[in-house]
């Protein structure tokens, strides 16, 4: 990972805070201010440490900050859990993995899909692959099996074939698509040398100005609850809450699409799992 990337996250989360939200950001007589977002003195100041070493950090002719410094840094930035861990992978603190193969699918995992089988699931890894999947989900969203093996991607599925599949409305698909970034941002920390994974990157930067600027903007918030009204072919409109588990000693991610109880969501996901009994899956 390189000094670029952490002088840039530095930068873009010193730009993304309000004055007010530091209190040793405003003290009296500091001049008027120009541009939104914290000077670097004030982080400085804030962080406990030299202006000119903050500086040389946000343009990467600093060394490698210290545990001590990325701490004090992270509370004068107030960073979220998931940004430190990515700050501290930025900075060296964290080791990075050089394993590019893609992850096993255990066999738990795949007798849990199996019990799942009403409700639309899924297995991802972390270029966002899906490799594996029950007959629920296929019905719903796409036959995967039919799929080339390089189209078994969710956020390749939300762009380029938005058009041929189960669809949902633009703005849910906009927040889908920004927090899958955010996802893949803090893989390819973890993954510096998977060139499967920045190729994707490449790909949907291009084809998403909602994925390039989230990438931009090294958003790397995990990917919570999210509630998407999908446009299936033949059941309807379907309104589903997306969850996501992580696979505990993987980084593996199990999605589950779930209906409200009693609803007719509830009611059209049942008889498409009834046609999903006989699908094959993964």
């Amino acid at each position: 990972m390189s000094k670029d990337d952490l002088g840039d996250f530095l930068r873009r989360r010193r730009d993304s805070l309000r004055p007010d939200q530091v209190s040793a950001a405003h003290p009296p007589g500091r001049r008027a201010r120009r541009a939104p977002g914290l000077r670097r003195e004030e982080v400085a100041e804030a962080a406990g440490v030299s202006v000119n070493y903050y500086e040389r950090l946000e343009q990467a002719r600093a060394s490698r900050p210290s545990p001590e410094v990325l701490t004090a840094l992270s509370r004068a930035l107030r960073l979220t859990v998931a940004e430190r861990e990515h700050l501290a992978r930025l900075a060296g603190q964290i080791p990075l993995s050089t394993n590019t193969d893609r992850e096993p699918v255990p066999d738990d995992a795949r007798r849990l899909l199996e019990r799942l089988g009403p409700i639309p699931a899924y297995l991802v890894d972390q270029r966002q692959d899906i490799v594996a999947w029950n007959g629920t989900a296929a019905v719903l969203i796409t036959d995967f099996g039919l799929l080339p093996t390089e189209e078994r991607n969710v956020v390749r599925l939300a762009l380029r074939l938005r058009d041929t599949l189960c669809s949902a409305p633009e703005s849910t698909e906009g927040e889908f698509v920004r927090r899958s970034a955010a996802q893949l941002r803090a893989a390819s920390a973890r993954h510096p040398a998977d060139r499967a994974l920045s190729e994707r990157v490449n790909e949907f930067a291009a084809l998403s100005a909602d994925f390039a600027a989230s990438w931009r903007d090294h958003d790397v918030r995990p990917l919570s609850t999210l509630r998407k009204r999908l446009h299936h072919p033949w059941a309807g409109e379907v309104e589903l809450e997306r969850q996501i588990l992580l696979l505990p000693g993987t980084e593996l991610q199990l999605v589950m699409y779930t209906p409200d109880p009693g609803s007719p969501s509830a009611a059209a996901i049942a008889r498409l799992a009834a046609r999903g009994e006989g699908v094959q899956h993964v």
